[in-house]
């Protein structure tokens, strides 16, 4: 039950989060490019990935499928907003990821949402 009006219940997730795939296995569509032993998932499970544009309406998946890419390659995700971000964004999230290489050793994805927008 909630206290107020403005707080909301802890465990409450919108549909489409609840229902995203959390693996490759349980993406729907593309299968010629990610399913098993296919170029884009071998790129990924061998520390290849390269830079890519995903086309396609609002809603069909292409953050979903940048960040299991993400996952599956055990690579940071970084995400920006072409509408709302400039050079010092992209310059900062550079930066995090330079450093968080340095530091970690680890790879960062960086997508960049609505990149026609540039």
């Amino acid at each position: 039950m909630q206290d107020s009006l403005f707080q909301t219940e802890t465990g409450f997730q919108p549909l489409a989060a609840r229902m995203r795939p959390t693996s490759l296995e349980g993406y729907v569509g593309q299968a010629h490019l990610v399913g098993p032993g296919k170029p884009l998932r071998r790129a990924v499970e061998q520390g290849q990935l390269h830079s890519m544009i995903l086309w396609g309406p609002p809603g069909v998946g292409k953050t979903t499928f940048a960040r299991l890419l993400a996952n599956v390659g055990d690579l940071s995700f970084e995400t920006i907003s072409a509408v709302l971000s400039g050079v010092k964004e992209i310059r900062e999230v550079v930066e995090r990821a330079r450093n968080r290489k340095q530091s970690q050793g680890r790879d960062t994805l960086l997508f960049v949402d609505e990149v026609h927008r540039f």
